[in-house]
């Protein structure tokens, strides 16, 4: 029996973006290659990540800088210079579908560099790229060569520039040593905020930080990883001793909630120990058991994990990723149907939380089970997600369900009206309205 007590008249904090994504669903013919946004648009979708959009190499057309500053020795002041024609489409796409971009600066991930690498080596002028780096912002946020004025908050320098070493061999996103990546960082950060002071900027979308809690044994077993802890330590003592400007620390994980969470933890004591207490965590690419989409399980560990890092110091999740086909990763839409899977429905689910805006006190003692509950003041909603391993009986404290409706999300239900929900199957999520 798993005993939840509510208590609607205490609030805890707002509800966190939690059900951000990847890059958004793009695909299809003409007119219809954005019409998967819709999806985005009804799941409340608060933020896109512009990162890996559209395949292999930006599809060479969308986001990377070298596929909008396609020649490095020319002009970067002359507008001519640049191509923003796809990037345009996509981002005015998620406008309308009213979510917000989240600008990665750099390159897609080449998985096959082990052949050939194209775009990892670092730019060959720092300064340069900082400055190419400037007028893309200009143009999305300052009407800069026939421009908007989106306002778009986050901009990300490179990802996952730790994921490159020798011991792996091959260079999918930075072709460089760890200390090249923090000179990049220092100069562009530098260059950005002093042009554009309003906006925020961070990094590095580490690989992971799972080494940190490694045996000896494991450590010599994985040294990638090891490497990958290396470069955090570095990457912090970097910014204690030259304190460029960084507004947000930003990692990656694929493990499930439990695990997760706890990294999400360390990460905010680290930055806390080294004075970088104040900035925000996104948790920008996230995905547990990727290889379980289009079940209850994989449904039941997405809402957990948005309903867990609700209860840490991590600002922003963003699942990855939301692409229509194409990798296992995928996991929002059915790969052959293209039609939503449960993952999909954990994000509308914690959606309704998030529309509500408070979250308030809960108390749930059972582990592996997880429950956030919200309110506006006149409606309420709890969301709980049971991953435990068995079926948990519910008893709910403090609150009047008995005008409540239920919504389920299981193998058969993809947040399905339900009559009164007494005991919740594992691999099953309970969206509450009351």
């Amino acid at each position: 029996m798993a005993v939840i007590k509510i208590d609607n008249s205490k609030t805890v904090e707002k509800i966190k973006p939690m059900h951000a994504v990847g890059q958004a669903p793009i695909g299809g013919l003409g007119k219809n290659f954005f019409h998967h946004f819709h999806y985005l648009n009804e799941a409340g979708v608060p933020v896109s990540r512009l990162h890996d959009v559209g395949g292999p190499y930006g599809s060479n057309r969308f986001v990377d800088i070298p596929n909008i500053f396609r020649n490095f020795d020319a002009d970067e002041n002359d507008p001519a210079s640049y191509d923003f024609t796809f990037t345009d489409a996509l981002i005015a796409a998620l406008k309308e579908a009213g979510v917000e971009p989240y600008y990665r600066l750099g390159i897609t991930i080449e998985n096959q560099a082990a052949i050939k690498a194209y775009n990892t080596k670092p730019p060959k002028d720092f300064h340069k790229w900082a400055r190419i780096c400037e007028h893309i912002v200009a143009h999305y946020n300052e009407g800069w060569a026939d421009g908007f004025f989106y306002d778009i908050k986050y901009w990300e320098i490179w990802n996952e520039p730790d994921g490159d070493t020798e011991i792996r061999g091959y260079p999918q996103m930075w072709h460089a040593s760890a200390e090249q990546y923090f000179e990049l960082y220092d100069i562009t950060s530098r260059h950005l905020k002093s042009r554009f002071p309003s906006i925020k900027i961070g990094g590095y979308a580490a690989c992971g930080i799972q080494a940190a809690f490694f045996n000896n044994a494991e450590r010599e077993q994985y040294p990638l990883q090891v490497d990958w802890l290396n470069f955090f330590y570095k990457f912090i003592e970097y910014l204690k001793a030259k304190k460029p400007p960084i507004d947000f620390f930003s990692w990656h994980g694929y493990q499930l909630p439990q695990k997760m969470i706890q990294r999400a933890e360390w990460i905010s004591d680290r930055l806390k120990e080294s004075g970088y207490g104040d900035i925000e965590i996104h948790l920008n690419e996230w995905n547990p058991a990727p290889d379980t989409r289009c079940t209850g399980s994989h449904g039941a560990n997405v809402a957990a994990m948005m309903l867990g890092m609700q209860n840490t110091d991590v600002d922003m999740c963003m699942f990855y990723d939301a692409r229509l086909q194409g990798s296992v990763y995928a996991g929002l839409f059915h790969p052959m149907t293209l039609t939503p899977t449960q993952a999909y429905y954990a994000l509308v689910a914690f959606n309704e939380l998030y529309k509500l805006g408070e979250q308030t006190a809960l108390e749930c003692g059972e582990k592996e089970l997880y429950a956030v509950s919200a309110t506006n003041g006149e409606r309420n909603a709890v969301v709980v997600s049971n991953i435990s391993g068995k079926p948990q009986e519910l008893i709910f404290e403090g609150i009047d369900l008995s005008n409540a409706r239920y919504h389920v999300i299981d193998d058969q239900r993809l947040l399905s009206w339900s009559p009164e929900v007494k005991t919740l199957n594992n691999n099953s999520v309970l969206l509450i309205e009351y």
